[in-house]
């Protein structure tokens, strides 16, 4: 039987009480269906569900109950009518671009991506006739100057990675509107808990689930979220291609969103504990922080973010020798690029993130060779500042 939804729910209780189908066994847990295929009950059932006269499940690569659940929550939470669960982020963003976008098409994107992303843009989309130009994040003057006759897509980070620039949704979302293009934003940094990209005006919202969904680090998911009407063309490359979400991984998500609220009040209080210490020390040159007040666009993530959330980035005074001494004097910070884990994590983003783009790009983007990204995480904030001081000495 199916879990009945209450409109008048708050983010919290959607995120541990929706998108349940409970079998004949009334489990209280989300089932995990661990199945390549599913059975019919007649030959008219299949040719029903193979045509979509009939709603149901046919093969796991574009259809699973566990899956169905997983896409039916996140979409309550970012407001979204339709989620395409993906097998990681970066399988998100290609979805989307190989559902949306044909030869020809022109992307207008910040000039402030992951890296990965941007090899995505001008290594793979670039070989099928997709062409992509990149300006500044915080220049609506930018982004209305770049666009072309055969621009079809917006895609933003907010806050960025790595220095947490933020984008001015709304604004952005009316000049792509103006020019017949739509807004994807990934909101990885953020999730639905801290900021809603489709209420500011967005077209579609992208999460690499991998991160602050599960929150431990476990498993690899991705999702594309938008109107149905929108998304359609990116469910249909997913069913024919299949970067498909396992069931197992999409179980490990439903349960991380039961703590998602809870785990980004605590990454976000501890970021900003973390951040004014930062500020503060006589080794850091600067601190990039959203909820610090000195961030360039701290009034615009008061208004679009409920909190600065969990990435603190900043320069170490010394070049790359110094913040690499950082990184070697850590005992209890990990040294890997994930980010979204209950533990803290630290990168050097120049030889790491965003170590196979250009340096005339990481320039463009303000990353700099003396600095360090840190993903805090949900230890004490006194027991990370004290692993950050030793090597900041």
């Amino acid at each position: 039987m199916s879990f009945p939804i209450d409109p008048e729910w708050h983010d919290e209780t959607l995120a541990i009480r929706s998108g349940i189908d409970r079998s004949q066994f009334g489990e209280h847990s989300e089932a995990l269906y661990l199945t390549s295929s599913f059975v019919f009950d007649s030959a008219a059932q299949a040719a029903a569900r193979f045509s979509n006269a009939e709603p149901g499940n046919i093969y796991a690569r574009f259809t699973n109950p566990t899956v169905t659940a997983f896409q039916e929550r996140l979409a309550l939470l970012e407001g979204a009518e339709f989620c395409v669960a993906t097998a990681s982020g970066m399988s998100a963003i290609l979805a989307c671009a190989m559902g949306l976008l044909s030869a020809g098409d022109h992307i207008v994107a910040s000039q402030s991506l992951f890296g990965a992303t941007v090899q995505l843009f001008n290594n793979i989309l670039a070989r099928f006739g997709i062409e992509t130009s990149y300006v500044s994040l915080t220049s609506p003057e930018a982004w209305q100057a770049a666009v072309k006759p055969n621009t079809k897509l917006f895609f933003i980070e907010t806050p960025s990675n790595p220095l947490t620039e933020i984008a001015d949704i709304g604004t952005i979302a009316g000049i792509a509107h103006a020019n017949g293009a739509l807004l994807a934003v990934d909101n990885c940094f953020c999730t639905p808990i801290l900021q809603k990209p489709l209420q500011l005006g967005a077209d579609i919202v992208i999460h690499s689930a991998t991160k602050y969904l599960d929150g431990q680090g476990r498993v690899l998911g991705g999702a594309v979220l938008g109107r149905k009407d929108v998304l359609e063309p990116v469910y249909g490359f997913l069913r024919t291609a299949g970067p498909t979400l396992s069931a197992f991984n999409a179980w490990i998500f439903l349960k991380g969103l039961e703590t998602l609220n809870l785990r980004m009040q605590a990454h976000c209080s501890h970021a900003l504990q973390v951040a004014r210490w930062l500020e503060a020390h006589p080794a850091v040159a600067r601190v990039y922080y959203p909820g610090l007040e000195s961030h360039p666009q701290y009034a615009l993530a008061q208004k679009q973010q409920s909190a600065g959330g969990g990435i603190v980035t900043f320069d170490v005074k010394g070049g790359k020798d110094a913040a690499w001494r950082v990184i070697d004097s850590a005992r209890l910070l990990s040294v890997t690029a994930n980010l979204g884990d209950a533990k803290t994590t630290i990168t050097h983003p120049a030889t790491t993130t965003h170590g196979r783009i250009s340096a005339e790009a990481r320039a463009a983007a303000g990353i700099t060779d003396g600095m360090l990204r840190i993903a805090v995480g949900l230890e004490s904030p006194l027991d990370i500042i004290a692993d950050l001081q030793r090597g900041l000495g």
